[in-house]
């Protein structure tokens, strides 16, 4: 899933405090799952907002919705009757919501009410960490499931770098070392003899560097 977490609350303060109907808008989706832009969420960041330009003397409209995805026209569409009445919205989707809630109401104002992280899974309630970055050509079968582009500090495919110390990160002794993890669940598969097999240079046209990518399902489209 897409790993957020709400911006400062004076940083969404000073980005609204010029105008005065308001809609804070999350999703039921990944934000949902971390905690950071939910419908409980809209109704925590809503309330603090009410409070505090209420104490600032300031008559704010700050109106509430929820959405099941930003991501899908189909959804964002449910706003269509609704958007008009207010300045700026505030989006607590990923950036990816934020983008095309933007692109599809362009003549009203959307801000981001979160931080977008990482792509990543719960360790446990409250604990998010990393896991893919998307880079477009994924080589888990070859490392054991476990990702060196995104847990390797160093993104390298063949490792380990030599930098580790008892199976812990160079750059943080509470790292796990991605290699460490890679070579101690080839063992336990039987396959340790696959560590010994050179991962070919990568191919890194797939990846964010050759810009915004798209991928297209001809037998899904209408």
């Amino acid at each position: 899933m897409i790993v957020a977490k709400q911006k400062p609350i004076e940083e969404i303060i000073e980005g609204v405090r010029d105008y005065e109907k308001i809609l804070i808008a999350g999703c039921n989706e990944c934000v949902t799952v971390c905690e950071a832009g939910g419908k409980k969420e809209v109704g925590i960041l809503a309330s603090a907002l009410r409070m505090y330009f209420m104490n600032q003397g300031k008559n704010m409209k700050i109106d509430e919705v929820t959405l099941e995805r930003q991501c899908d026209h189909e959804y964002l569409e449910e706003l269509r009757k609704i958007i008009d009445r207010y300045d700026v919205v505030i989006s607590l989707a990923c950036g990816a919501g934020v983008q095309f809630m933007a692109e599809k109401y362009f003549r009203t104002r959307v801000l981001p009410g979160v931080d977008t992280c990482f792509m990543g899974v719960t360790e446990e309630r409250g604990v998010w960490s990393e896991r893919c970055q998307g880079c477009g050509k994924c080589i888990l079968g070859e490392t054991a499931g476990i990702c060196p582009i995104s847990r390797c500090a160093k993104r390298i495919l063949n490792g380990p770098c030599g930098g580790s110390t008892k199976g812990k990160c160079e750059i943080d002794k509470e790292l796990d070392c991605a290699w460490q993890l890679i070579i101690d669940r080839l063992n336990e598969l039987g396959r340790l003899d696959d560590y010994e097999k050179i991962i070919p240079i990568k191919d890194w046209s797939t990846e964010r560097a050759g810009g915004p990518r798209r991928v297209v399902r001809e037998d899904l489209r209408l």
